[in-house]
Parts: structure tokens; C-alpha cells; sequence
């Protein structure tokens, strides 16, 4: 399979409910996203249109658009990088389960309630299969892996399984 891949960066804050050493206590990190697309199996073509038309062309693992990408990385940007951006840059990420998440909550408007304890792991995860699949809708495309580092050295992978 021929996949693109495009990073972001962002800054954002979080705590890990029932972690055993310091990651139980509120701190911040600069993210680095990494974000690989691959073709959906069906997709809009946007260079195949005719009478401004899109032609929705079917795909297979692998296959290109008729420029020869999986997709324009202005799409990963635009609906990936932006999201984070628009949602989670500068923001702290807390567990809607978290014993703080109701006392913080009213101090400030920069507090994300998360439906999941904010590791590495489940960020990567949320991103897979709940954000960029709204978010990719209508482009032909997928994420099929999302890789979060917290550190240089600490990274977390979610791979979305592959039907045969």
C-alpha cells in the first residue's frame, strides 16, 4: 500500500488519571502529530471532472489520483493540522471521568473534555477513528496511522486495521 505522510506540531497540556509516577499530576508537552493517509476505497477525484463535476473513481490500496498522489498534503493541513490547531494548540486535555475535570472545567474555557484518558495511546487512537474520519469525509481519503510523541524519546501508534 502507498501511503503520505505530514506532521504537526502543537502545545498542549494533559494529566493521566491513575498513572503511578509524574504523569498523574498536570503537565504539558510539545506534541508532534504524525499523521499517514492512504486512498479510501472510493474517492472524488478532483482533477477527473468534467462539467465541474467530481467523478467519484474506485480505488484500490495503492492506487493514486490522476496527478499521482494519495492526496494533496493541503488536505492533511487544511483538516488535520487545523483541527488540532483550532481545537486542542494551548488547551488542556482532561478525561471527562477525571476527579478534576468539574473543578477546572468552570475556571477556564481553554479545558477539553476528552471521552478518554488522555495517554499517548488514546489520543492517537481518537484521531484514527473518531476525528479525521469526519473530518477527511468527501476527499478520498483515510488516516490510516496516527503517531503522537509526547517527548523526542516517547511515541505512542494507532494503526487502523485493514479489511481483506
Amino acid at each position: 500500500m502507498i501511503t503520505c505522510e505530514r506532521y504537526h506540531d502543537i502545545s498542549c497540556g494533559h494529566r493521566v488519571v491513575g498513572h503511578e509516577g509524574k504523569c498523574r499530576h498536570l503537565h504539558g508537552h510539545n506534541y508532534r502529530f504524525h499523521f499517514t493517509c492512504a486512498p479510501a476505497p472510493e474517492r472524488i477525484d478532483v482533477t477527473a471532472m468534467g462539467d465541474n463535476v467530481p467523478r467519484v473513481v474506485d480505488c484500490q490500496p495503492g492506487t493514486l489520483d490522476s496527478v499521482g498522489r494519495v492526496v494533496d498534503f493541503s488536505v492533511i493541513k487544511q483538516q488535520l493540522c487545523q483541527w488540532l490547531e483550532d481545537n486542542w494548540d494551548h488547551r488542556l486535555l482532561l478525561w471527562e471521568q477525571d476527579p478534576l475535570a468539574e473543578e477546572l472545567e468552570v475556571l477556564d474555557n481553554s479545558i477539553v473534555l476528552v471521552p478518554f484518558n488522555p495517554t499517548a495511546e488514546n489520543i492517537a487512537k481518537h484521531m484514527v477513528e473518531q476525528v479525521a474520519p469526519e473530518q477527511l469525509h468527501g476527499y478520498g481519503v483515510t488516516l490510516c496511522r496516527c503517531k503522537v510523541e509526547e517527548t523526542r524519546k516517547c511515541s505512542a501508534t494507532f494503526t487502523k486495521e485493514t479489511t481483506a
